[in-house]
């Protein structure tokens, strides 16, 4: 297998996981904003260096699940009722999410940092995404549970990251208008998102059993 596809399917999910507004990225942009380029990359720094150990337990959680095809079906069908739960919840119940303005007090780069470790740390859900998205390239075979690809995927991983984090340091001014309308159609994006994610799953789960 290249390693192009695994360095690309790597930065593809993390790109994809990381650029809908959320805290982290938001938080990228806010110390870029309060206190310069430097402390906001020092930031994105310790939240890449906890994503990189993230995305690497994921894929060592994935490779166990894929030598057990009845656990893959089993999280295929808990992740049908997870996402048909969320899409029901984003669309009919829950509350427009307001933006909260938050001061940012300015502190050393070692402090931004950790800053940034803690609430990549404090943020779980990498683990599950990732071991969702290996395992389902694996079994499209564009993945394989080899040292080499494995590297290269988490490698990729990161870059992706980077990339995603650093497009909020550098296009935050010119993208905050498109940001506060993504926030308030938030619960309709993530429901329309779960919602497809879920038909999928079903679509796997019913050719799995009477395909």
């Amino acid at each position: 297998m290249a390693l192009l596809t695994p360095l690309l399917s790597g930065f593809l999910a993390a790109f994809i996981g990381i650029i809908p507004p959320g805290l982290i990225n938001m938080t990228a942009a806010k110390v870029n904003l309060k206190e310069g380029k430097k402390n906001a990359l020092w930031f994105v720094a310790g939240a890449i260096l906890v994503i990189f150990f993230q995305v690497s337990l994921a894929v060592l959680f994935a490779q166990v699940i894929d030598n057990r095809p009845d656990v893959v079906t089993l999280l295929r069908e808990v992740g049908f009722a997870i996402f048909s739960i969320l899409t029901i919840y984003f669309l009919f119940i829950a509350k427009e999410p307001k933006a909260k303005k938050s001061k940012i007090k300015k502190s050393s780069k070692k402090s931004r940092f950790f800053l940034g470790m803690l609430l990549s740390g404090l943020n779980f859900f990498p683990i599950p995404y990732y071991v969702v998205v290996s395992v389902t390239l694996a079994s499209y075979h564009l993945f394989a549970f080899e040292h080499n690809i494995i590297f290269t995927f988490v490698f990729g991983s990161v870059l992706g990251s980077f990339a995603a984090l650093y497009s909020y340091i550098g296009f935050f001014g010119r993208i905050e208008k498109k940001t506060d309308y993504l926030m308030r159609n938030m619960n309709t994006i993530i429901g329309s998102i779960t919602g497809l994610i879920a038909v999928g799953t079903l679509f796997n789960i019913l050719n799995y059993y009477f395909g």
